[in-house]
Parts: structure tokens; C-alpha cells; sequence
């Protein structure tokens, strides 16, 4: 039963590592002659770059709609929504300053089409640009996701704030999650031949280089993020019930820690966290609204994974790692990526469309992330669900105040 529930919860893990292989030494074998399988790897992007636009709008906007209850609700939403940003800040930073101390790719450079240079902008320029477009029209283009994002969350508001006139578009909106849902679905179909020959082209042009610049990426994600689980965990549990919440926190969640590590889902592992949550004092109406939303919506692994990602392609692109605007664009989309964008189908694949569009990355360096990502899942969803959990108590710190454990 083991064996059959692993192979089920990985299945298209493995089936996208082997046909990465398998392109790999295809690549390997063919070399400069790889060049004529790039086509079937730019269709598999040029189809994820034309279904991703609608898919964020609709999985979005059909969401906030959703969201009409709220007294108490609105309270214990609003502190989860700020817990959950700042938790994924600092593990932003804390993979930021594990980047400048081992960058994944030293003097690894692969001579793809250059991206776009950075401008030399303000903080508030760049805020200004990323959140927002001055044309209606633009928010359809995909180098404009943040836009997008927020222009979603606008319209799932306004349509939960109408109420009842606003049904059929509320339907409109969930059908058309649903059916962008089943599209992206088909498409990820096609990820193993795409990623198997795009693997073939860079490794068969580019050779070998970039097995390297993996090896050093895991060698710092690894521990790294078994270092936040252990630390950085205990850390919020302290600051949420002392050391009788860390005492009670470790007590229970080696199990939902385990479980996610093992199935790689942190919708499979969600009722071991629930119960979890459970026996260490959250109080129900905080652990059912903070652990189910965080399962989808809160993502502290998928930050430290964003950050990895960028720093890897700001290496092999040869761009600086270093100005303030820079930092702050990683932060911001790494943010992003462990929130929002983690709570939409694909959401990894479609972090990785957010990061090469916004830095201007070529559509060849995304192959080369989700390969990465794919590596480090196993203790990136480790850390994701329990960052749920410890969020959860964090939340009904603030609610319930010091004795919150007494009434769980």
C-alpha cells in the first residue's frame, strides 16, 4: 500500500523526471543535432503562455467571489492573510541571503537569447509598473501578471460585494475556472514530450553545465529548508504559546511533516495537518479556516524555492544579484509565488511563467526552473504544510490571546 500511494502521489513527478532524463541523454548523444527537437518544447510553452492569462483571471476572481461571510471570519482572515505575508517575507530573505552566500550557478553561462535589461528605475516606479497597466487591453498580455492579480482580486470583490444581482456572473466566473482548469490539465499532458525535447536542445547545444549548477542548488536547498523547519518553526511556535507551544507544536506535527514529505501534496496531507491542529489547541473555526486556505494559498517552501529559481537564472544570465530594486522584485515575486500563485492549478509551473516574464527572461530558461523544481519538492511541501499549521497557531495567539491552547 505504501509503494502504490507513492508511486500514485508522484507519478507525474516521475513520469517528467524520466522523460528529462531520457532528453538529457538524447541530448548528450545527438548534441548540436538536439536543435531540431526545440519545436516540440516551444509549443508545449507557447501553450502554457496562451492558457495562463485566463486561467489566473478566472481561478482568482471566481475565488474572492466566493468569500461573502464575515464577522469573526473577516477577522480570523484578515490576521491569517497578514501572518501568511510576512512568514513568506522572511523566507524570502532568509533564501536571499542563502543565494549571496552560495549561488547556485558560479560561472555557469549559457548564451540563450539575452533577456531583457533591467531598467534602472525607483522603488516607486517599479511598484507602479508591476501592479498596475495603463491600458485595460494590457492586462491580457502576459508580461503583465501582477496586474492581472490584482485586477482579479477587484473583480472578485466587487462580484461578492453585489450579492444576489450578481449570480450569473459569479457562475460565469466559477465555469470559467473550471473550464481553464480542464485546459491546463491537457496541456500539462503534453509536459513530457515539451520538457523531454527541450532538455535534449539545451543539454544537446549548451552540454552538460547546468547538471552542476542543480547539484549546488540542492546542496543549498536541502538543508537550508530543513534548517527553516526546524528554527524557524519553533521560533513562531515560541512566539505563539512559549515554550509550551513549541513543546506541543513538535509533539504533533511530525506526522502532517512526514505525510507531506512522502506524498508530495499538501492537499493529500491536509487532513493529518487538520488533525494535528486539532491535538495541539487550535481552536476549530481558526485551524478549519487557516489550514484549509493555507493548503492552497500560503506556501513558505514554494518562497524559499522562487528565490532559488531567480538567483539560478540571474546566474547563468550573468545579471547582478545585488542592486535594492532587484532584491525587492525577488522578494515580491517570491511572495507571490508562495500565496497566490500557489493556490492555482499548476501554480509551480505557473511561478515559474511569473518569474522569467517579469525579469524578462527567454521562454528556453523555464524548462531549466522546473527541473529545479521539481528536485526540491519533497521538503519544499514539507515546509509548506507546516507553515500552515504554525501559522494557525500564530493566528489564535492573536484572537485568543496567551491561554488559547486551554480552549482549543
Amino acid at each position: 500500500m505504501i509503494k502504490s500511494s507513492f508511486l500514485k502521489s508522484y507519478s507525474s513527478s516521475l513520469v517528467l523526471i524520466v522523460s528529462i532524463i531520457l532528453g538529457s541523454v538524447i541530448g548528450l548523444v545527438i548534441k548540436d543535432r538536439a536543435e531540431v527537437l526545440k519545436p516540440l518544447g516551444d509549443i508545449f510553452l507557447n501553450l502554457l503562455f496562451t492558457t495562463v492569462v485566463p486561467l489566473v483571471f478566472f481561478s482568482i476572481a471566481s475565488t474572492v467571489a466566493k468569500m461573502t461571510d464575515m464577522k469573526r471570519l473577516g477577522k480570523i482572515i484578515g490576521w491569517m492573510l497578514v501572518i501568511f505575508v510576512v512568514t513568506g517575507i522572511i523566507a524570502a530573505f532568509i533564501m536571499v541571503i542563502g543565494v549571496k552566500l552560495y549561488p547556485p550557478a558560479p560561472g555557469t553561462q549559457i548564451s540563450l537569447e539575452e533577456p531583457v535589461d533591467l531598467e534602472k528605475i525607483t522603488i516607486g516606479e517599479q511598484i507602479v509598473r508591476t501592479l498596475t497597466v495603463p491600458d485595460f487591453a494590457e492586462l491580457f498580455s502576459k508580461k503583465n501578471m501582477f496586474a492581472l492579480i490584482l485586477f482579479s482580486f477587484l473583480i472578485g470583490l466587487a462580484t461578492s460585494a453585489v450579492g444576489l444581482p450578481a449570480k450569473p456572473f459569479a457562475q460565469f466566473l466559477l465555469a470559467g475556472n473550471e473550464v481553464m482548469t480542464k485546459a491546463i490539465g491537457y496541456v500539462m499532458l503534453y509536459a513530457p514530450v515539451g520538457l523531454g525535447a527541450y532538455f535534449a536542445y539545451l543539454v544537446g547545444v549548451f552540454g552538460p553545465q547546468l547538471f552542476g549548477s542543480y547539484l549546488r542548488a540542492m546542496m543549498l536547498y536541502y538543508p537550508l529548508s530543513l534548517a527553516y523547519f526546524v528554527f524557524v518553526f519553533s521560533f513562531y511556535a515560541w512566539l505563539a504559546g512559549g515554550m509550551r507551544g513549541i513543546k506541543i507544536f513538535w509533539s504533533n506535527i511530525l506526522a502532517p511533516a512526514l505525510t507531506a514529505w512522502g506524498t508530495g501534496s499538501g492537499l493529500a496531507t491536509l487532513p493529518v495537518n487538520l488533525e494535528a491542529a486539532k491535538k495541539i489547541g487550535i481552536p476549530e473555526d481558526i485551524r478549519e479556516v487557516v489550514v484549509n486556505i493555507g493548503a492552497s494559498v500560503h506556501s513558505d517552501g514554494s518562497s524559499l524555492a522562487a528565490v532559488m529559481k531567480m538567483a539560478l537564472l540571474f546566474g547563468i544570465f550573468g545579471i547582478p544579484f545585488s542592486t535594492p530594486e532587484t532584491i525587492f522584485s525577488v522578494v515580491v515575486v517570491a511572495l507571490l509565488c508562495g500565496t497566490i500563485i500557489s493556490g492555482i492549478p499548476s501554480g509551480g509551473m505557473l511561478g515559474e511563467l511569473l518569474i522569467i516574464t517579469v525579469f524578462g527572461f527567454p521562454i528556453e530558461a523555464m524548462p531549466i526552473i522546473t527541473m529545479l523544481g521539481t528536485l526540491v519538492d519533497p521538503p519544499a511541501t514539507m515546509v509548506n504544510v507546516v507553515g500552515d499549521n504554525v501559522s494557525g497557531m500564530l493566528v489564535a495567539r492573536v484572537m485568543n490571546g496567551p491561554r488559547w491552547m486551554e480552549e482549543g
